[in-house]
C-alpha cells in the first residue's frame, strides 16, 4: 500500500549539469559498515547535545499558513537528534550510480530537564521546499501554495540532553510510501514522551524528500522521491524488499535487540514482514498495510503466522478487498494477532495528516471531500488520542518500559 492516488510523476526542478565522473571506486569494505555500527550506536548513548552531522542553515520561513501538530501527553520532555547511516553492503534500488545504500533516521527519547533547547521543525527550509513542489502531486488533495510547511514544529527538542541511562525499549518507525519518516512526528514524540526511544526511519527513492548531510555522486543533497504514481507488483515487492532491509540495518547498525516496529501504510507492510525475518522485532504494529505483493500472491507473514504480537489497524474508509483478503490469511493462523478499527476515518489519519488536513480545510484550503478522502470525519480531537492510546497500550503490553 502506498499513499499515492495519482499517476503522474513528480516533476523534478532541472539540475546543473554536472562534470562527466570518473568511474566510481569500489565499494567501502566491510569494516565501514562496522565503523558506521559503532557510531550509530554510540550515538544513542552519548549526551543529546554532541553533534553527529553538520546541520542545514536556517532561511527566512516563506509566507503562508502555519500549522500545529498536537503536543504529547507524556510526563517526560522529548529530544531529537539525525543520524545518517550508511550501508556499504547494498546499493540504492531506486538510483544504482549511487553505490550504498543510505538511510536517515531521527531519533527521539526522554529529555533531562532543562531550558533552552529549541523545538525541532518538521521540516527544514530545504526539505520544506521539495515538499511544496511534490506534496500535491503525492497527495491531491493537499494545496499547491498557501502553506508554510517549513514553519511546522515538533514538540521535541534539537539538543536537550538525554535523561540518565536506563533499560529503555526502542520502537522503529517506517513511514506510508511516498511519504517521509516527518509525517509520523506527532506518534512518535508521544510515544517518547511516555517512555520509549522512537528511532523514525526514512526510505530514500521511496519518500517524498530526503535531506542528508551533503551531496554525493548520483544524488542531490534532498533527494525527491523516484516512484511515479502506484506501483506495479515489481515495485511494491522492491519497495517492501528494500523497507525491510532499510528496518534490518537500522538494528545493525544501532547495535539494537529486542525492538517494537509499527509502520503506516506501506511501513506497516514491512513493519509485519520485518517481524516475520528479525527475531530481534518482539512486537509490531501494522497500521493500515497490505499483506500482499500486489499481485495476489500473499507475504510469508500472512502465509505462515507469527509467534510475536502483531497489531492490525486500519479504518472504516480504507476497507477493500485485497486489505481483508490478506489481513484474513493472517488472522487465520493461531498466533497474537489482534484487529482494530477506527470508526469515521480514513488512510493518513494514522499520521500527522490527522491533525494537519483540518487545518487546511478550515483555512479554506482544502474542500470537505479531501478532507474525508484523507483523515475521514472524525475530529482530530478524536481521532489523534485514539491512535496514540492504540499503539501505546500495545506497545506497553508487549514492550513495556
Amino acid at each position: 500500500m502506498t499513499s499515492y492516488s495519482t499517476p503522474e510523476r513528480p516533476e523534478r526542478p532541472e539540475r546543473p549539469e554536472r562534470p562527466e565522473r570518473p568511474e566510481r571506486p569500489a565499494a567501502p569494505r566491510r569494516r565501514s559498515l562496522a565503523k558506521g555500527a559503532l557510531a550509530g550506536a554510540a550515538a544513542l548513548l552519548l549526551p543529546a547535545g554532541t553533534p553527529t552531522s553538520a546541520a542545514p542553515a536556517s532561511a527566512t520561513p516563506r509566507d503562508g499558513l502555519r500549522l500545529r501538530l498536537p503536543a504529547p501527553r507524556g510526563p517526560h520532555r522529548v529530544g531529537a537528534r539525525t543520524l545518517h547511516l550508511v550501508d556499504p553492503s547494498r546499493n540504492d534500488p531506486w538510483q544504482p550510480e549511487i553505490g550504498v545504500r543510505e538511510v536517515m533516521v531521527t531519533v527521539l527519547r526522554p529529555a533531562a530537564p532543562g531550558h533552552g533547547h529549541r523545538r525541532a521543525p518538521q521540516l527544514t527550509p530545504d526539505a520544506a521546499a521539495l515538499f511544496t513542489d511534490v506534496c500535491w502531486r503525492i497527495h491531491p488533495h493537499l494545496p499547491q501554495s498557501g502553506v508554510d510547511w517549513a514553519a511546522t514544529l515538533t514538540h521535541a527538542r534539537t539538543g536537550a540532553p538525554a535523561q540518565p541511562p536506563g533499560r529503555r525499549p526502542v520502537l522503529l518507525y517506517s513511514p506510508g510510501g511516498g511519504d517521509a519518516r516527518t509525517t509520523g512526528s506527532s506518534l512518535a514524540v508521544d510515544l517518547a514522551s511516555h517512555g520509549w526511544t522512537v528511532v523514525t526511519v526514512d526510505h530514500p527513492g521511496d519518500a517524498s524528500e530526503v535531506e542528508f548531510p551533503n551531496e554525493r555522486p548520483g544524488r542531490d543533497r534532498v533527494r525527491p522521491t523516484d516512484l511515479a504514481g502506484p506501483p506495479d507488483a515489481a515495485t511494491f515487492r522492491t519497495m517492501i524488499d528494500t523497507r525491510v532491509a532499510d528496518l534490518r540495518f537500522v538494528l545493525d547498525a544501532l547495535g539494537l535487540d529486542r525492538v517494537g516496529v509499527y509502520g503506516h501504510s506501506a511501513g506497516g507492510t514491512a513493519a509485519a514482514q520485518a517481524l516475520h525475518e528479525d527475531r530481534r522485532i518482539a512486537a509490531a504494529v501494522n497500521l493500515e498495510g497490505y499483506l500482499d505483493w500486489a499481485d495476489g500472491e500473499l507475504l510469508p507473514v500472512a502465509r505462515r503466522g507469527t509467534d510475536r504480537p502483531l497489531l492490525l489497524a486500519g479504518t472504516d474508509g480504507f476497507r477493500d478487498a485485497r486489505l481483508d483478503r490478506s489481513w484474513a490469511a493472517l488472522l487465520a493462523h493461531a498466533g497474537p494477532v489482534a484487529r482494530r478499527r477506527l470508526d469515521d476515518a480514513h488512510h493518513w489519519v494514522f499520521t500527522d495528516y490527522a491533525a494537519v488536513v483540518p487545518q487546511l480545510h478550515k483555512a479554506g484550503l482544502m474542500t470537505a471531500e479531501g478532507r474525508e478522502a484523507m483523515v475521514g470525519r472524525a475530529d482530530p480531537r478524536v481521532t489523534v488520542p485514539a491512535v496514540r492510546d492504540l499503539v501505546r497500550s500495545f506497545f506497553a503490553r508487549h514492550l513495556p518500559e
